[in-house]
C-alpha cells in the first residue's frame, strides 16, 4: 500500500501574516482557505512542483509557532532557487555543505561554506526562516538515488 506525505501543519502565530508570507512573497498556490468559526481556521498553500501542502491557521496545532526546524524542499538549481528567494525579500543562507559530506546537521556549527566541490547531487544546502521562525532548508538534487 502506498503511503504518501499529503500535509504537514505549520505552527504560526499570525494566519494573514503567515499567508502573505507564503503566498505573496514566496508564491505558493493557495489551495484553501477556511474560516470554519471562530477559532478555527484552515489555510493551505503548496510549494511550486510539490505534491505535499503546508496547512497552518487557527486551532489546529498545540506546537508554539516558530518550532518547526528541518523542513525540505528539493531544488535542481540551488543557486537559481536562491536567487528566486533574495530577490523575493526572503533572507537565505549558503549556499552550504556539511562538514561530514551527509545531510546537514541541526544549526549551523557544521557547515561549510560554499556548493559541494563536485557539485554532487544530495550534497548543497541553503536556509531560510518564515515570519515566526520556522526554518525551511532547500537541498540541490539533480540526480536521484536509485530507487527513488
Amino acid at each position: 500500500m502506498d503511503m504518501k506525505l499529503e500535509v504537514v501543519i505549520l505552527p504560526v502565530s499570525d494566519v494573514d501574516r503567515a499567508k502573505g508570507f507564503y503566498v505573496e512573497q514566496l508564491g505558493w498556490r493557495l489551495d484553501a482557505d477556511f474560516p470554519i468559526n471562530d477559532g478555527y481556521r484552515i489555510v493551505q498553500v503548496t510549494p511550486p512542483g510539490s505534491e505535499c501542502s503546508v496547512i497552518f491557521g487557527e486551532g489546529l496545532t498545540e506546537q508554539p509557532a516558530g518550532t518547526l526546524h528541518g523542513l525540505q524542499l528539493t531544488v535542481t538549481d540551488i543557486v537559481k532557487a536562491q536567487e528566486e528567494l533574495t530577490g523575493r525579500g526572503v533572507e537565505v543562507s549558503g549556499p552550504f555543505r556539511d562538514e561530514t559530506g551527509a545531510f546537514h546537521h541541526a544549526g549551523d556549527a557544521h557547515r561549510v561554506p560554499g556548493l559541494h566541490p563536485e557539485r554532487a547531487s544530495y550534497g548543497t544546502f541553503a536556509a531560510f526562516k518564515d515570519l515566526d521562525g520556522n526554518e525551511w532548508f532547500l537541498q540541490e538534487v539533480t540526480e536521484r538515488a536509485p530507487g527513488r
